[in-house]
């Protein structure tokens, strides 16, 4: 288990992050596998039963879920969340319909804010698609979920878990080449992260998406519209168009029956509920002040 006092830091470039993040963040629409998990991970609202009046969709532009979250609950504020500042108005202008489109008279108008804006208990759903893993600190971003949750509000939340590119991590291993991507993390250890935070009952699943494509070039072009290689061990340099199709002859080479290059993606599944805060007893007793106006409200509630 991850203790609480102990920072689950991963090995990322931070300088290359960031730059990854803001070529993503200039692109059109989000990539096609993040819409598709979100599709999935909308089906399991269906067993939930909480009606949240704010939805916190956090890191909506990359999360492509609007949408989804919105025909989920046509009666909830859907409150789009960006970490980076800098995204803010690029989410804002990327979540608006264009003046000449009927959604745009149809729909409530997008509301982005970064999360210093976005304060404390803000939420009673907070729904996270496809980001975890593009976060140095996984324990720091669910400690924000938990802070932007009120007491009994709903984490739902999916990410790529360490069975995702085992294709492509096996051939630069056989070849003796550097990692090509940052290690994500496996789903028991992000359950104890999530515990540690502060949430309970959490439930953690996991299933394999595997994609095809018509040729190794296309394969590794829908790699960068997913992001890029942030570990500090990469390549010190930049590869070479030369080098670039001998990898994606080597990736056609690993083609299943059908003649087709392959890369396998574990989506990592996670749900838990932030309780309502219950301070510890003893001689001299510290509260914070959002946890002691949630339990006033939450005794007017059971008078």
């Amino acid at each position: 288990m991850v203790p609480p006092e102990r920072s689950a830091r991963r090995p990322i470039d931070p300088a290359a992050l960031a730059q990854v993040l803001r070529r993503l963040q200039r692109a059109p629409t989000a990539p096609w596998l993040h819409g598709e998990v979100a599709r999935r991970m909308a089906e399991r609202l269906a067993v939930i039963r909480l009606q949240p009046e704010i939805a916190i969709d956090w890191g909506a532009f990359l999360g492509a879920s609007r949408a989804l979250l919105m025909a989920a609950y046509p009666q909830a504020r859907v409150l789009a969340v960006e970490t980076d500042p800098a995204r803010r108005d690029a989410t804002l202008a990327a979540l608006a319909a264009p003046w000449w489109s009927p959604r745009r008279w149809a729909e409530r108008p997008a509301a982005v804010v970064t999360e210093v804006e976005l304060g404390a208990g803000q939420g009673q759903l907070l729904w996270s698609n496809m980001g975890l893993h593009g976060a140095i600190d996984p324990q720091a971003v669910m400690a924000a979920w938990h802070r932007s949750l009120q007491p009994g509000g709903f984490l739902m939340f999916s990410t790529l878990g360490p069975g995702s590119l085992e294709g492509l991590r096996s051939l630069y291993g056989a070849r003796g080449w550097p990692p090509p991507h940052a290690p994500f993390v496996d789903m028991h250890d992000l359950g104890d992260m999530l515990v540690a935070a502060g949430f309970a009952d959490p439930v953690m699943d996991q299933e394999t998406v595997t994609l095809t494509w018509p040729s190794g070039a296309a394969l590794l072009a829908e790699l960068r519209q997913l992001g890029a290689n942030v570990d500090p061990r990469r390549f010190a340099g930049l590869r070479t168009p030369r080098w670039r199709r001998r990898l994606a002859e080597a990736l056609e080479a690993q083609a299943g029956a059908d003649g087709r290059p392959r890369l396998a993606f574990e989506v990592v599944y996670g749900h838990a509920f932030r309780v309502a805060p219950r301070p510890r007893v003893a001689a001299e007793t510290a509260v914070a002040v959002d946890d002691m106006r949630a339990m006033v409200r939450a005794g007017r509630r059971r008078t």
